[in-house]
């Protein structure tokens, strides 16, 4: 594996890391000079050419997004950031928040001067009461240096950045759902078409990036593109903060180039598997299909393999199950969770997550044949691609790969179904 000084995570474990003169000592808001003497549109072409892929989980090309961004509207441009982080399994961007919220703030004053917004919002999971203080604090410092507001560092340029705190729902994730509660509406997904970028926030041309994808784009101003690209893979560029947790020895989050095969990560970072040998790894966050441990072998943290084992890189927050592992347990979870989650405003998302839901429930009761698994692989295929977000695929994802890699654990939960029944008994 490539060895690269480390771009998200330089200043963890600093003193005072998420002040503005430890920062600035560390070559903190660096990259403002080169951002500045580039028009908008070369930074976007920068931010192309390094490959930069959105680490919020859907991976979308950064640079691209932002080209869709139309000019001379009329109408004020916004960013929204995302740091919602509600992705069960995934608990990385709180940290970047905790430990370097500055470098956030850069990355907002370059994606802002690329797109032309002079507006920003990080709307904040509301749980993460420490991580808006951190947040405020830092704004507060980079406002009162010239860092923010009018004319920043003489460039001519103006930007204010605010932090808004979500009511803690899973849904606000969903980057449309996060522009209505911005706008102090309930949290449900908009039907798109229009896309943000064209009407976003206040019926106006918004971005929306996660933390990580913004945290990575001064590194990619500072040093160019070809530089930025030259790490990692030719899918999967640069570098991320993969996440482990599970039944690992030991669980925490490491800053590294893409394309470590996923066992050297779990066997030397994660110091193996801990209470027996492996059974599954949900790669990306809960709503990534699972896989089984022999699928594990070959696999790789890049975006291309894990299209590859059909399954998703999402937030590169693995979660490490070992052989005692009941699979029908932890599915109940999930389906518990989304259902939980779901706004209602979809039948099929609404109506089946709660279905599979009861379902799971009447598994685990002893009440179900292997006729409700059939119905609830059916009721799967019924939810994804037929509702205006994806929370509904964020579960028929995994039912449909929980049951079909270890169906022999939820077949141990089911009862003879009646045209089971011999002939001569019946």
């Amino acid at each position: 594996m490539q060895t690269v000084e480390p771009q998200l995570t330089k200043r963890f474990g600093l003193k005072d890391s998420y002040t503005l003169k430890v920062f600035l000592a560390t070559g903190g808001y660096s990259s403002l000079k080169n951002l500045f003497a580039k028009k908008p549109a070369e930074v976007i072409e920068e931010v192309k050419a390094s490959g930069l892929k959105g680490r919020g989980g859907a991976g979308f090309p950064c640079g691209m997004k932002w080209s869709f961004v139309p000019q001379n509207t009329g109408k004020p441009i916004y960013l929204a950031v995302n740091a919602d982080e509600g992705e069960p399994g995934t608990f990385t961007d709180n940290y970047m928040m905790m430990n370097d919220p500055h470098l956030l703030l850069e990355g907002i004053i370059c994606a802002c001067y690329a797109i032309n917004s002079h507006m920003a919002y990080i709307y904040v999971r509301g749980e993460f009461y420490a991580q808006i203080q951190r947040l405020n604090g830092a704004i507060d410092e980079a406002r009162k240096a010239g860092y923010l507001g009018k004319n920043i560092q003489g460039s001519g340029f103006d930007l204010e950045v605010y932090v808004h705190r979500g009511a803690g729902a899973y849904i606000c994730g969903e980057e449309t759902g996060l522009l209505e509660s911005l706008e102090g509406k309930p949290g449900k997904p908009r039907i798109k078409p229009p896309f943000p970028a064209v009407v976003g926030l206040f019926g106006c041309p918004t971005i929306i990036n996660n933390v990580k994808t913004l945290s990575s784009v001064p590194w990619i101003i500072a040093n160019g593109a070809a530089a930025y690209a030259a790490i990692g893979t030719k899918e999967s560029t640069g570098t991320h903060v993969f996440g482990l947790s599970g039944h690992v020895n030991q669980t925490g989050y490491w800053e590294m180039p893409f394309g470590l095969p996923m066992m050297e990560f779990i066997n030397h970072y994660g110091k193996g598997v801990k209470g027996g040998a492996l059974k599954a790894v949900i790669p990306g966050g809960s709503s990534c299909p699972i896989l089984t441990a022999k699928e594990c072998e070959d696999l790789t943290l890049t975006y291309e393999s894990m299209r590859d084992h059909k399954t998703m890189f999402g937030t590169g927050c693995a979660i490490v199950m070992n052989e005692h592992v009941d699979m029908v347990k932890v599915l109940k979870n999930l389906t518990h969770f989304y259902s939980h989650e779901s706004c209602g405003q979809c039948t099929p998302c609404r109506e089946g997550t709660a279905w599979e839901d009861r379902l799971m429930k009447k598994l685990l009761d002893g009440e179900a044949t292997t006729q409700e698994l059939s119905m609830m692989l059916e009721i799967a295929d019924n939810m994804e691609g037929k509702t205006i977000c994806v929370l509904s695929a964020a579960l028929a994802m995994p039912v449909r790969s929980f049951i079909q890699k270890f169906r022999a654990d939820f077949e141990k939960y089911c009862k003879p179904s009646i045209s089971a029944v011999p002939a001569e008994i019946s």
